[in-house]
């Protein structure tokens, strides 16, 4: 038997954990492996899914749309020998063109076992109400032309009017299959044998380049900063901080702990200027934090000292 395999895809902080979180919370019996890939060694995605379903791997340290292709067919098959699977959910980091995995995922050997069945993309409404240039990123617009489907998430964000504009600018781009407007969510047998069928000896020497131009440019386009410590910090210094560093922020995310709130987790999540810091019940000593944004305006040296210096407990 052929095990489908979902992708789901989306620009930094669009919601991707979320959404596969909530798939796998209502899969009523199916044995379903979960593959995440986060930009750093950092997987504080793959943590946030662990309680959800069998088997979560994070793989770390690049983005499966170019160093990492090797480890993701490898893990692939490691999940495929480790018993009977009904599907594979697959989630890309935020600064991943698709049409780089989807060619790794053409691989003859895999195709037998594993397909590549449906894309997922998310899709920010609030972000793109608040920073409607996203639409002309290069980046945004190769993960929404991948997909089979479209979700928009964090509709609330946004006014109806602009959830109207986005889904009639979807469409323009030959994209209908779109929900989410009103908040809802699919099941995720509706978003299986729905896709575009794709043969396995489909490549073609001009899409491999195409992969490997745009591996490039993201792969110098971003800055990530992974910073650990094993102690405490100062919630307010901590506060402050990460208001001055805001502007030159794509997506933050980690694990803390505060000297205020001593023997909680917090997991603190940033997209742009808009951050949530919530109570979780995550064992966690110390802090783990992955900060992300354009190399061009985030410094990473310095962004790590101003982190360090941050008073701890």
């Amino acid at each position: 038997m052929t095990v489908p395999i979902l992708l789901v895809t989306g620009f930094l902080g669009a919601g991707k954990t979320t959404f596969i979180n909530g798939l796998l919370q209502d899969a009523r019996g199916l044995s379903i492996a979960a593959i995440v890939n986060d930009f750093g060694s950092v997987n504080i995605d793959a943590a946030l899914l662990e309680t959800a379903t069998d088997e979560v791997i994070g793989l770390k340290n690049g983005c499966i749309c170019c160093s990492l292709q090797g480890d993701l067919l490898r893990t692939l098959r490691q999940v495929l020998a480790g018993g009977t699977r009904d599907l594979v959910v697959i989630e890309a980091s935020g600064v991943a063109d698709p049409q780089g995995i989807v060619q790794a995922l053409m691989d003859p050997v895999l195709w037998p076992a594993a397909a590549l069945d449906s894309i997922v993309c998310l899709i920010d409404a609030g972000d793109l109400a608040a920073t409607p240039e996203r639409a002309a990123d290069p980046l945004w617009a190769a993960q929404v032309a991948a997909a089979d489907f479209v979700h928009l998430s964090k509709t609330g964000e946004a006014r109806p009017g602009d959830v109207g504009a986005l889904t009639a600018r979807l469409a323009a781009m030959g994209k209908t299959a779109v929900f989410g407007q009103d908040g809802s969510a699919r099941d995720i047998r509706d978003l299986i044998a729905r896709g575009t069928p794709r043969p396995g000896a489909g490549r073609t020497r001009r899409a491999t380049l195409d992969s490997a131009r745009f591996a490039t440019l993201d792969s110098a386009r971003f800055a990530t900063l992974e910073w650990r410590c094993e102690s405490a910090v100062s919630l307010p210094a901590f506060q402050r901080l990460i208001g001055q560093l805001a502007p030159r922020l794509l997506r933050a995310k980690g694990f803390l702990t505060f000297a205020e709130k001593p023997g909680d987790a917090h997991l603190f999540q940033m997209v742009g200027k808009r951050a949530t810091l919530a109570r979780h019940e995550r064992p966690q000593k110390g802090c783990d934090l992955v900060l992300i944004g354009e190399a061009a305006t985030l410094e990473p040296d310095a962004t790590r000292r101003a982190l360090d210096a941050l008073p701890r407990a």
